[in-house]
């Protein structure tokens, strides 16, 4: 996986920004991005688990 990011990606992030955007909401935008881009990256590789397994391992319900 890549963490570069294109001039054009970078400017379309911040444009979609409402005009009052805070610094704390454009870091938001890029972590939210981000955390997208590893899950696509770790499900294309096959790093992944089972929903039910992983409630099992934590005891949680169906």
């Amino acid at each position: 996986m890549s963490n570069k990011i294109s001039k054009d990606e970078a400017h379309k992030l911040v444009d979609q920004l409402s005009a009052d955007a805070t610094w704390e909401d454009l870091m938001r935008e890029i972590y939210v991005r981000e955390a997208i881009e590893k899950g696509l990256a770790d499900s294309s590789s096959g790093r992944t688990k089972d929903v039910a397994e992983i409630r099992e391992k934590y005891g949680l319900p169906e």
